[in-house]
C-alpha cells in the first residue's frame, strides 16, 4: 500500500516511531501531523520528519491517503467523528490503540467501514513522546490488523505489506477476537499483578517483612504492576466486558485450586500444576524463564543482516558467555528487541557495559 501523503494525529512514542520508519524507507514521503503539544510538532519538523512546523486543524488532513490516529482511544473516537466529513474518497484511517471494539463500533455507526483498518502495534516503552520515538521500535514486533467486515481483501493484503515494510510481523484478527485475546494475555495479568501487590501491601507487618524478602518469583509476577495507572484505567474502561468475563473465569479457576488445597487432593494438585507447566513450557523463547535466578538484558536492534551476529561476536570477543538469546515479538509493555540471558550477574553487567560502549541501547528488567 503506497501512501503519497500520510497524516498523524498524535505523534508520541508509537506515532513518532511509525513516522520515523516510514521516512527512513522513503525520504520523499510527505508526512503531516498534529499533536496535543505544539512542542511535539516543532521537534518533529526540526528533525525533518514532517512538513508542517505548527499545529494543524483537522481540515488540513483532507488530502491524506492515510491518517494514523495515535491518541488515547476516547480521543481517537472523537477525531474519527470530526474526520468523517473531511477525508477524501480513497483515504484510509487507521489507529494504534490497544483495544479495538469501541472504535470499530463507532466506525460502523458513522458508516466509515470503507475507510477504516484498525491497527495495534504490540510494542512500547515506559518512555513517552517524540524524543523517545525510534525507527527500530516496531522491528519484529507483532502488529495486529483488524479490518472491517467490508474491507476488500486486496486492501487488507496491501496494508499487511505496509506493516511488513515497517519491520513488524502482521497478524490479521477480527476486532472482537483481538480484544478478548489481549484481555486474556495482557489485561487480566495486569489486574492480577495490581491485586497481588495491593494484597501484600495490605497484609504486610509494620517491619515490612514481606516487602523486604520479596524475591524473584514475586517480583517477576508483579513487575507489570509498575505500568501507568492512567493507561490501565483507560484500558479497563475501553475493554470492560472481556476483562470482567475473564476475571470471572480466573476466579473460578482460583476457587478450583483452593478446593484442591483445602481437600489436600495431591493428585488433583499435581495434575493442575503439571498441566500449567506443560502449557507454559510450550511457549516459545524468550518468554520461558529459568527456575533459578535470571540474569538478562534487552537491547534495541535494527532488522538488518548480521545484526545478531555482530552482537554475539562483540560479546564473544570479550569472553562473555550467552546463556540464551531470542527475539521479543510482543513488546507492548517491554523494551528491547533482542533478549539475552547470562550465567551470572557479573557477566550480565559486563555485557551491559560492552554493548553500551558499542553504541547499543540496553534495557534492564
Amino acid at each position: 500500500m503506497k501512501f503519497q501523503t500520510i497524516g498523524f494525529i498524535g505523534l508520541g512514542l508509537i506515532g513518532g516511531s511509525i513516522a520515523k520508519k516510514i521516512k527512513k524507507n522513503d525520504r520523499t514521503a510527505k508526512i503531516i501531523a498534529s499533536a496535543h503539544h505544539k512542542e511535539t510538532i516543532e521537534e518533529a519538523f526540526k528533525e525533518g520528519l514532517i512538513e508542517n512546523d505548527t499545529l494543524l486543524p483537522l481540515e488540513a488532513f483532507a488530502d491524506c491517503d492515510c491518517i494514523f490516529l495515535c491518541a488515547p482511544v476516547e480521543r481517537n473516537i472523537d477525531y474519527l467523528r470530526k474526520l468523517k466529513d473531511i477525508i477524501g474518497k480513497g483515504c484510509y484511517i487507521t489507529d494504534v490503540g490497544s483495544t479495538k471494539t469501541e472504535i470499530h463500533e463507532e466506525v460502523i455507526r458513522l458508516g466509515l467501514e470503507n475507510h477504516f483498518i484498525g491497527g495495534h502495534p504490540m510494542t512500547g516503552s515506559e518512555k513517552t513522546g517524540i524524543l523517545s520515538a525510534s525507527e527500530t521500535l516496531l522491528e519484529n514486533a507483532y502488529y495486529i490488523i483488524t479490518p472491517t467486515a467490508v474491507t476488500p481483501q486486496a486492501d487488507i493484503d496491501a496494508f499487511r505489506d505496509f506493516v511488513l515494510s515497517l519491520g513488524s510481523i502482521p497478524l490479521i484478527l477480527d476486532y472482537k477476537t483481538h480484544d478478548f485475546s489481549t484481555a486474556a494475555i495482557s489485561h487480566l495479568p495486569h489486574m492480577i499483578a495490581y491485586s497481588l501487590v495491593n494484597l501484600i501491601n495490605k497484609i504486610d507487618d509494620n517491619k515490612e517483612t514481606m516487602k523486604t524478602i520479596a524475591a524473584g518469583g514475586f517480583k517477576d509476577i508483579t513487575r507489570i504492576a509498575s505500568s501507568s495507572p492512567v493507561m490501565w484505567e483507560n484500558i479497563c474502561a475501553s475493554n470492560q466486558e472481556p476483562i470482567l468475563k475473564l476475571m470471572d473465569q480466573y476466579i473460578d479457576i482460583l476457587e478450583e485450586l483452593r478446593g484442591y488445597i483445602e481437600k489436600k487432593d495431591e493428585q488433583a494438585l499435581l495434575t493442575f500444576f503439571q498441566k500449567a507447566k506443560d502449557y507454559r513450557d510450550s511457549m516459545t523463547l524468550p518468554s520461558v524463564r529459568s527456575q533459578t535466578a535470571c540474569y538478562e538484558l534487552f537491547t534495541d536492534l535494527a532488522d538488518e543482516t548480521g545484526g545478531i551476529a555482530a552482537i554475539a561476536k562483540l560479546l564473544a570477543d570479550n569472553a562473555i558467555s550467552i546463556k540464551n538469546i531470542g527475539i521479543v515479538n510482543n513488546r507492548e509493555y517491554e523494551e528491547g528487541i533482542l533478549h539475552l540471558e547470562f550465567p551470572d550477574e557479573e557477566m550480565r553487567n559486563q555485557a551491559r557495559e560492552i554493548l553500551s560502549a558499542g553504541g547499543y541501547t540496553v534495557h534492564l528488567r
